[in-house]
């Protein structure tokens, strides 16, 4: 008997609930407490009909993650499903919370669903690079239709109860107390005689869509799906709904263990679990206190800093928004209502809402107005100097208690919070642009940041949907510093011989969003070339010409981008399409030339290695020096912060999949064959250690 799963008798009604907290997973004993207590009912002359319900928060949120990678003990989830299609009293699943995957599948199992209007359904396996396994792209085509179930499997992204209404997913909106409604609407399907509706005895109906509707349907998603395994084969699973159901059933099953086996579906997986072990330290025990934040501060109003106020808005906290003068914060605070308004227009919030949301933000231009805030967030450009002074100000006026955070992408957090008299209430928030788009949060843990403090800012993270990882404090910590060496090989090959779209061509092929150089004029040269100038001035970068050359060959020509419609490509006006440039090749031959590089043909083979490996190479050095805690963390920043393709699990997971002895000799390879005067392809130690011993990351 399981404990977990329980049945109560209201009158002629049997109310089968769930109990297994937080969200109701469907655990084995879910699984074989739902079959038990089914049977038993149905054994049960006094009941007519039955209710399937959830107690705490949610209906079944899923499965299990404990159960992941391990067999499955029966019954299985497809038993489970068709134990309630075919049991022989009525069932009606009542929804609250949500009802994702197999949660969801449960319910299709049920004749009936009722739900309260704060539910949500879907089937979101595709996020695991997997596809509903327990008949869900069977039984929602045949319920909702071919077209808006396949939208939806595909997404993977959940559905309001009302919209899920419309769709007939749910057969009635919940008004009041959602076990009485459930309870009241069985007793109407009762006295009204309604059948036992089995979903998988429906048919679909192949007249509802056209003769290319599927192929049209792949080119549609074909920019978003660019790589994934999983949506072809949601694809083929739920073409196959047209079959009989127990073919359809097969053929699900068969595609499921195609997803399950795939690279893309492992690489996926394991950024799920990656991801919730970003958040446990090892030094932070459970009990540590968390400070309340209730009110923040934001310095500066440009686009960084708008976007990071945004994230705290969103959630109800109002801000506190510092500038040097009125006008500054005017023009800060007319993006970020442009901003809301985008939110307006396409439907996620109304006229109101958006006011609402202006109303919590106060400009400031005195610093002796943030004596009531419990954090704060500098976010002004990198310059140490003006950092330093403003944390000077915030030491003065801020109250005791508050949290003083540095947005710097490079900087040294321990120098910024060295010029306070309280270092260990300052820390590094990393937030990547947008700001308020960009889900992953760089947490920045100085030398003398406390516990209680980082604590919070792991917690607060999680509040305003950031994906939080903990660095320590190094040049560029855990993303930037790994980038320097994609960014370097890069304006290298150039030099060398390859060409501008051959190198964006095949990133892009490999799965970044776009080209490294494409990127480059989309945020700006210039922004690279003034950090180059800091670093090369602090002495942090090697006094190498090569390095960042074309780039800077480029700016000092005005070409910044497609700001100036000119950078390594060239911009119509008013257009993004980059189109290419002769006058970039010349001047690249001309460089190489005059330095002496006898230009040749790149592989792409090459270029994928010479752009990933150093992203490896400096990783491992990140791992350790203990700048990173776990390899994990160092995948969650780059798929989450640097567009790294999700279905490769990071540039460490990607090593481990290569082979770490094959990344290690092809970087001895380059380090013996490349002008490597500056040590540039010199492995690191734990990269030659783990080649030697013939261990992964995943193991160090």
């Amino acid at each position: 008997m399981s404990n977990a799963v329980s049945l109560s008798r209201h009158d002629e009604i049997g109310v089968i609930t769930v109990d297994n907290p937080p969200v109701n997973a469907i655990s084995h004993a879910v699984r074989s407490g739902i079959v038990e207590k089914l049977a038993e009912a149905n054994n049960d002359d006094s009941i007519k009909a039955i209710v399937l319900n959830c107690a705490g928060r949610t209906f079944i949120a899923g499965a299990d993650i404990t159960e992941f990678g391990k067999p499955i003990a029966e019954p299985g989830l497809n038993a489970v499903v068709n134990a309630l299609e075919n049991s022989s009293k009525l069932v009606v699943a009542a929804l609250h919370g949500t009802a994702l995957g197999g949660g969801l599948e449960v319910a299709l199992g049920c004749h009936y669903r009722i739900a309260v209007p704060s539910a949500k359904v879907g089937l979101p396996e595709v996020k695991l690079g997997l596809l509903p396994g327990a008949g869900g792209t069977q039984r929602l085509p045949r319920l909702i239709g071919i077209a808006p179930a396949l939208a939806m499997i595909v997404s993977g992204n959940p559905v309001p109860a009302s919209i899920a209404c419309d769709q007939r997913t749910i057969d009635r909106l919940a008004s009041g107390d959602l076990l009485a409604d459930a309870i009241e609407y069985t007793r109407d399907l009762l006295s009204s005689r309604a059948p036992l509706r089995k979903i998988s005895e429906m048919d679909t109906d192949e007249a509802e869509v056209d003769e290319d509707f599927y192929d049209q349907f792949r080119a549609s998603i074909a920019k978003k799906a660019r790589g994934y395994f999983a949506p072809e084969q949601i694809i083929k699973a739920v073409q196959a709904a047209n079959l009989p159901f127990e073919q359809g059933l097969a053929r699900e099953r068969e595609l499921f263990i195609e997803c399950m086996q795939s690279p893309e579906s492992a690489a996926q997986r394991y950024l799920f679990f990656a991801e919730r072990h970003a958040s446990k330290i090892p030094d932070i025990p459970r009990d540590t206190p968390v400070r309340e934040i209730k009110k923040i501060a934001v310095i500066g109003a440009g686009t960084m800093g708008g976007g990071i106020a945004m994230n705290f808005t969103n959630i109800g906290i109002p801000v506190k928004v510092v500038e040097v003068n009125a006008e500054a914060i005017e023009r800060g605070l007319a993006q970020v209502r442009k901003n809301y308004a985008r939110g307006v227009k396409k439907g996620r919030m109304t006229e109101e809402q958006l006011e609402q949301m202006m109303n919590l933000y106060t400009p400031v231009t005195d610093y002796d107005d943030l004596n009531d805030v419990d954090l704060v967030i500098e976010a002004v450009f990198e310059n140490m100097d003006l950092k330093k002074e403003i944390f000077r100000k915030l030491d003065r006026v801020c109250k005791p208690g508050a949290i003083l955070a540095t947005n710097t992408s490079t900087l040294d957090v321990d120098e910024i919070a060295a010029v306070t008299e309280r270092p260990d209430d300052v820390i590094g928030l990393h937030f990547f642009s947008p700001a308020n788009i960009m889900r992953l949060l760089e947490i920045v843990r100085g030398e003398q940041t406390s516990k209680e403090v980082l604590n919070t800012c792991i917690k607060l993270a999680k509040k305003i949907k950031k994906v939080g990882v903990v660095s320590g404090v190094c040049d560029g910590f855990i993303g930037n510093r790994m980038l320097e060496g994609y960014g370097r090989e890069t304006g290298l090959m150039l030099l060398e011989g390859a060409s501008i779209e051959q190198i964006d061509k095949v990133i892009f092929d490999f799965g970044m969003p776009m080209g490294p150089l494409t990127m480059n004029d989309l945020a700006g040269i210039d922004v690279g070339a003034k950090i180059r100038v800091e670093r090369r001035a602090a002495g942090r970068m090697p006094d190498d010409e090569r390095f960042g050359l074309i780039a800077d060959k480029l700016v000092e020509q005005g070409r910044l981008g497609q700001k100036t419609s000119a950078g390594f490509y060239k911009y119509e006006p008013g257009s993004r399409a980059p189109t290419p440039d002769l006058a970039v090749g010349a001047m690249i031959r001309e460089e190489a030339a005059r330095l002496g590089i006898e230009q040749r043909d790149i592989s792409d083979e090459e270029i994928v290695s010479r752009c990933i490996y150093p992203l490896i190479n400096e990783g491992a050095r990140i791992l350790q020096e203990g700048i990173a805690l776990r390899a994990s963390d160092i995948d969650i920043v780059w798929t989450n912060g640097y567009g790294f393709p999700p279905y490769r699990g990071g540039p460490m997971f990607y090593a481990d999949t290569v082979g770490i002895k094959k990344v290690y000799d092809t970087i001895c390879h380059f380090r013996n064959t490349l002008d490597d005067r500056f040590g540039y392809w010199e492995p690191a130690p734990l990269l030659e250690k783990l080649a030697r011993t013939g261990k992964t990351f995943a193991e160090y």
